[in-house]
């Protein structure tokens, strides 16, 4: 089996959170044990994804504030947040207060786009300032410049018994150089890499050449390359990659005929372009350790990082989430050549 280039030095898991409408607390506290298994098993990272109007996490700032007090090593991750629905200012509050909380160990991650739906949602999200709104790529500026220590306001001091500060507070110093971008075009990964933000890969890119060939793992290569050529910290720059993965070394014949069936009714969108945005989808890895790492090691973008938060798929049971990570942490890891990092 050929070796990678970079020895995969951190490995880390992302998961919705999914709950059911009427008992959405038992979803939350699954999440939350999940985050803690990840941490006893060795995983570096947990990350959350953000829903809105669904059955999914919908205040993953929220969540890892309660996870990073039932934790203490593991770090903690968003991926991503939709700036479309947060005002930077008070988003930047509530990231600093929970990463201080942690003891330093958030990582934000963050994309940009109008709100899904928006010209649904817009006259609940943003009744008066629906037109006037950016959802470009100022919205980020914005909130590493609050994130950062930049002045927020020209006020500061005094007033009665009142103290007032110019920037935002609480002001956590590292956590500017924990701030991530969630891009799968080649623009958004060079705007992150000339911000000096870092870069979260998934299981999307955009194929952007009409004229194809449609290769996932080549296509998601240039955006890694396009990202480091921009980066003022060049090829140390981080860069964390997010493939759908299911090992099945400890998984029970249903669970294993289970897991190749959800991954057989999603292999059509893999084959080509998706919608106007012409969305490519990366297969999802099905297969015992062993088999998921020679499929990794022989893909393009995988051998070009050093850093992955597997994705775990989106409806399944907690015991299938607690076989799999169990799996990652003990046979598919060591595969890959990651060391687990327990007391």
């Amino acid at each position: 089996m050929p070796l990678t280039s970079r020895p995969l030095r951190k490995m880390g898991f992302l998961t919705i959170g999914l709950f059911d409408e009427a008992d959405p607390r038992r979803g939350h506290e699954s999440t939350l044990e999940i985050i803690e298994l990840g941490e006893r098993l060795g995983f570096d990272s947990a990350w959350v994804r953000h829903r809105h109007l669904q059955y999914g996490i919908s205040s993953p700032v929220a969540v890892l504030s309660a996870a990073s007090q039932r934790t203490r090593r593991i770090e903690l991750g968003t991926a991503v947040i939709p700036l479309g629905w947060e005002n930077p200012l008070r988003l930047a509050e509530d990231l600093a207060t929970v990463d201080l909380l942690s003891g330093g160990r958030l990582n934000p991650g963050v994309s940009v786009g109008p709100p899904m739906h928006f010209d649904q949602v817009k006259g609940a999200l943003y009744p008066d300032t629906a037109d006037a709104e950016d959802f470009g790529h100022g919205r980020v500026e914005r909130l590493l410049d609050f994130v950062r220590g930049k002045p927020a306001t020209d006020f500061s001091g005094v007033e009665g018994f009142e103290v007032f500060s110019d920037r935002v507070q609480p002001h956590s110093p590292g956590l500017g150089r924990r701030m991530w971008y969630g891009g799968g075009s080649l623009r958004s990964a060079r705007w992150a890499g000339e911000h000096g933000m870092n870069l979260l890969t998934s299981s999307v890119v955009k194929a952007e050449d009409p004229d194809g060939p449609y290769d996932f793992a080549e296509i998601q290569l240039s955006h890694i390359r396009a990202f480091r050529a921009a980066h003022p910290d060049g090829e140390a720059a981080r860069v964390s990659q997010g493939l759908v993965v299911i090992p099945t070394d400890s998984a029970t014949p249903e669970q294993r005929a289970r897991y190749t069936e959800y991954a057989d009714r999603r292999t059509p969108r893999t084959t080509e372009p998706q919608g106007p945005a012409r969305l490519l989808f990366a297969p999802d890895l099905v297969g015992t350790s062993a088999e998921i790492a020679e499929r990794l090691h022989a893909h393009a973008a995988f051998r070009e990082v050093d850093e992955v938060a597997f994705a775990l798929p989106f409806t399944f049971e907690h015991e299938d989430y607690l076989q799999i990570l169990t799996d990652m942490a003990t046979k598919l890891g060591p595969a890959l050549g990651w060391r687990a990092d327990t007391p």
